[in-house]
């Protein structure tokens, strides 16, 4: 009897300290999003964009979008079981308690799961019994997975359904819609489904406060009413069926959970509410969501819902966004949170450069893909086919990932402060060399300049960014130096734009500064600044024959204890920079 009262009292203390722990269901109040200490949360998160859902962009896929058709590329050369165990190999791999551990010592709060609802049921056309739901655990026990890992981090998970029966659009890659099949829109049998996913992901988790909420459909992009010259309902005025679904969901949710926000999102890829909420919210608890891409991060971008959230008073939510430059990044958290909404980027991870992680190819990955890209006649190998997918969804791992801490200081750190930082901390020491592309962390003007710093293709104003689109996502264009492993070097580079170095100097003294720059044609000129203070005349860059082929300019410079911050102002371009040394005298 001791032993089960003694028990019983630390189970109840276990028990209390979990409650403490947690924060509780999020829940509405008025414009805000709160915690159950009435406590306004602002929700910064990530999305699992390519894990249950891929694209074929993230996979460095040129011409096939939709995961069924990655699919039937695979089985054209592989086996379905062997398509079966890559698919199964990416799914363990590429999100996992590590991924997450990351998020929240990054300084995220949340995560957003993109969801394809054939983890979880059956396609309706495969039902054995029409009609009827059959459920398949993988999903669930995914989802499972990960919620296990945000509570351990005390972060709210959000699931969307991003993949809906049918797809719910015609942006096709999004849904991974097979347009040969009804959409959600024109099939009974797929909007029942989907209503009943919902009821039963609810009824699973209906006493999980770690679950944020529920993100109904993901970018519904249909014209209603004029299919042909608005096919993604960007002009819809009515949107009916999408509010009758939205209405059938929640109301199938509300019959077993009365606890988790529902967010919405409007037609026209989540922006366009007309018709939807004209008369106003069917909930008490709900969050209106909107998507925002390659737009000017101003007022007038976010104003249409800062309308809704006023007329309506309800919370709004940036459920996707990202898929530009960290100057993008900085921008637009600034403006979001100085409005109060908060925000999930898109994706964590992909092949690219332009997020926190990124997977690493191989070769015969790389050889496949220029076969399906059209730049090779014939397919590899079946065996290096086989190979190089496994490696690639072994790689998905976060253990073999590169990551790219510039983004995450984009994101957390530069919208709040003007202040630099190194990209990585640098000791003073004999033979040092720094890679050009290692200038400060901080803010366009602040820890470098560029010219060309973010893509603003939706408001008329394209951009490019880093042009090599390699290792850093600022803007300033570096490149990999493909005669050379795991080697990069600044290109591109324009008249008035500059670079940024922080030194930590203990035992001042005497040094020669070397640098490696190459250029087609001379002309170059740039000036070197220690600590505000011009080190030498300026220099000039000669001709050396090739992209990359480097010859060295020399100064002599004299460190001081403390920090030493180093400016090279480019006075003229068209040559690169590779890195500079530093050689004691």
């Amino acid at each position: 009897m001791n032993f089960f009262k003694s028990f019983s009292i630390i189970l109840v203390f276990l028990m209390l300290g979990l409650r403490a722990n947690s924060q509780g269901f999020l829940k509405t109040s008025g414009k805000q999003i709160v915690n159950e200490k009435g406590e306004n949360i602002i929700l910064r998160g990530y999305g699992l964009g390519g894990w249950m859902l891929q694209e074929g962009y993230m996979l460095g896929i040129k011409n096939t979008g939709q995961q069924h058709e990655i699919r039937k590329r695979i089985e054209k050369i592989l086996s379905k079981e062997q398509a079966d165990e890559f698919y199964e190999v990416w799914l363990e791999n590429h999100t996992t308690k590590a991924d997450i551990d990351s998020l929240k010592a990054w300084g995220f709060n949340s995560v957003r799961l993109p969801m394809h609802y054939n983890l979880y049921t059956l396609p309706a056309e495969l039902e054995p019994v029409a009609g009827n739901n059959t459920w398949i655990e993988k999903g669930f026990a995914l989802t499972d997975s990960l919620l296990a890992w945000c509570k351990a981090n005390n972060m709210y998970l959000i699931l969307d359904l991003h993949a809906a029966p049918g797809g719910q659009g015609n942006d096709l890659n999004i849904s991974d819609r097979d347009s040969s099949k009804p959409s959600l829109w024109q099939s009974e049998a797929n909007q029942q489904k989907t209503i009943a996913l919902w009821r039963k992901l609810a009824e699973r988790y209906v006493n999980e406060s770690y679950i944020g909420g529920y993100d109904l459909v993901n970018e519904p992009n249909w014209g209603f009413t004029d299919s042909i010259n608005d096919r993604n309902g960007i002009k819809e005025q009515n949107n009916a069926a999408l509010k009758k679904l939205y209405i059938s969901i929640t109301n199938a949710i509300r019959e077993v959970d009365k606890n988790h926000l529902l967010i919405i999102e409007g037609n026209g890829w989540g922006n366009n509410y007309k018709g939807i909420v004209d008369e106003g919210l069917w909930d008490s608890n709900m969050v209106l969501s909107f998507h925002k891409y390659w737009n000017f991060n101003d007022e007038k971008s976010i104003e249409h819902m800062i309308n809704h959230r006023n007329k309506l008073n309800v919370p709004v939510w940036l459920g996707e966004t990202g898929e530009n430059s960290n100057v993008w990044f900085t921008q637009a958290v600034a403006l979001l949170e100085s409005n109060n909404i908060g925000w999930a980027w898109w994706p964590l991870k992909k092949l690219g450069a332009n997020n926190p992680l990124q997977v690493k190819s191989n070769l015969n990955y790389d050889r496949l893909l220029k076969y399906w890209n059209g730049e090779a006649d014939e397919p590899p190998k079946e065996s290096d086919v086989y190979s190089g997918l496994l490696e690639l969804a072994t790689y998905t791992n976060i253990a073999t990932n590169i990551k790219h801490y510039d983004v995450i200081d984009a994101l957390i750190r530069q919208p709040f402060t003007i202040q630099t930082k190194p990209f990585k901390t640098v000791h003073l020491r004999p033979d040092l060399i720094i890679p050009a592309p290692n200038y400060d962390l901080g803010k366009n003007g602040m820890a470098y300049y560029d010219s060309d710093t973010a893509d603003y293709r939706s408001a008329g104003k394209p951009g490019v960014g880093n042009r090599g689109r390699v290792y850093r996502s600022d803007g300033v264009d570096i490149f990999k130096d493909s005669s050379l492993y795991d080697s990069y070097y600044v290109g591109d580079i324009k008249e008035d734009e500059w670079l940024q170095y922080t030194i930590e100097v203990e035992e001042p003294g005497k040094y020669s500064l070397v640098f490696f720059v190459s250029a087609i044609k001379a002309g170059g000129l740039f000036t070197v600044t220690k600590n505000g203070k011009q080190l030498s005349p300026q220099l000039k860059v000669p001709a050396t024959g090739g992209y990359t082929n480097w010859q060295t300019i020399t100064i002599p410079v004299q460190f001081e204890k403390g920090s030493n911050k180093f400016r090279l102002y480019f006075d003229n371009g068209g040559f690169n920079l590779k890195s500079f040394s530093l050689n004691k005298n």
